[in-house]
């Protein structure tokens, strides 16, 4: 499936009034971008709207605005999810009964390549679904979606307030929160996976934060014999998700 950069500019809107139209539809806003310093009243308006229905912003440079839109953006870019976005609930609510629920959750993941690589292996390994926070995460762009070879068009995504209390959540539905991290001496191996699982994985330069590893009823490493001192963070969780597949692939 090829995601084309022209899609990419399509899900580009710009302008104080057309950014608020999109909010006040409730459209599936992925990022939102406003120049350093703009203020004014229609700006500040807008701000407001966006903070009644929780959508984040970032303040940037005006040169990046120039360089997603040609446009008159007012100092205001948009980016509309490439995918529908989905509840933790209707993720559970789509297993079907003859399986056993498995989920990746990503801890700033903030790389879209390697969120679109780790969606495409989950896709591959039969996981049900995706869970990444409002904060600190990667776009699902286009370039994610190429990244993952289609994958994120094919298995569910939920975006959270809070990552901490969704697993507390997961843990009370019947759910074990596994972490992978190079810091434990328990491999991956000697973990049942035949229960169901929610996998963790942490950002690319400091792993999973401590706060969520806290919550971990696992916490398993992957065996390293050369001379590297770690996975690219995509890798790990393939090599992760392919354990589960093994061990679930007899039931």
């Amino acid at each position: 499936m090829r995601i084309s950069k022209k899609r990419d500019m399509e899900n580009i809107i710009f302008g104080i009034r057309p950014v608020a139209e999109a909010v006040e539809a409730r459209k599936q806003i992925e990022r939102v971008y406003i120049k350093k310093g703009a203020d004014g009243q229609l700006m500040n308006d807008l701000k407001d709207l966006m903070a009644r229905h929780h959508i984040h912003w970032q303040e940037v440079p005006i040169e990046k605005l120039n360089r997603l839109t040609r446009g008159n953006h007012q100092g205001v870019v948009a980016q509309i999810a490439a995918i529908d976005y989905v509840s933790v609930e209707d993720i559970l609510e789509r297993v079907p009964e003859d399986e056993t629920p498995l989920i990746v959750v990503f801890d700033g993941v903030t790389d879209v390549r390697n969120f679109g690589g780790i969606a495409r292996s989950a896709e591959c390994a039969g996981a049900h679904g995706l869970i990444t926070p409002l904060k600190n995460s990667a776009p699902v762009n286009g370039d994610a979606i190429r990244s993952s070879a289609g994958a994120l068009q094919n298995i569910p995504v939920c975006r959270v307030g809070s990552i901490r209390n969704t697993l507390k959540s997961l843990q009370m539905e019947g759910f074990q929160i596994v972490a992978a991290t190079e810091k434990s001496r328990k491999l991956l191996y000697d973990a049942d996976f035949k229960r169901p699982t929610v996998i963790v994985m942490g950002a690319e330069d400091k792993g999973i934060s401590k706060e969520v590893l806290k919550l971990c009823d696992e916490q398993l490493a992957i065996p390293l014999i050369g001379h590297t001192e770690s996975l690219n963070v995509a890798a790990a969780a393939a090599i992760m998700l392919f354990e589960v597949v093994r061990q679930r692939i007899g039931d």
